[in-house]
């Protein structure tokens, strides 16, 4: 099936995609963006994003690498807490 008319891209081109991006990294989140690159093409009007998305979704190597997962509850540099200083403006 034809996911993407502009660049003409398929699910079939989409799902070897993502297999051959996950044997050559088996730790990289894969994007879009990287499924572009790796076919050569870019995104054009958009239109197919939502199809795209559903159709990389389906693949069974869409899965978080496990070393990654849960990072949002480590240590991050931005600290809710932080307000901007007060201005060393003289009076």
């Amino acid at each position: 099936m034809i996911v993407c008319h502009c660049q003409n891209i398929s699910d079939h081109d989409i799902h070897a995609t993502i297999d051959w991006i996950r044997a050559s990294d088996k730790r990289t989140i894969i994007t879009p963006g990287k499924l572009y690159r790796a076919l050569g093409k870019t995104a054009d009007c958009g239109g197919c994003m939502p199809l795209f998305l559903a159709t990389m979704r389906t693949n069974q190597n869409m899965t978080v690498p496990m070393q990654l997962r849960n990072l949002r509850h480590g240590i991050t540099q931005e600290n809710h807490d932080e307000r901007r200083q007060k201005s060393n403006r003289i009076p």
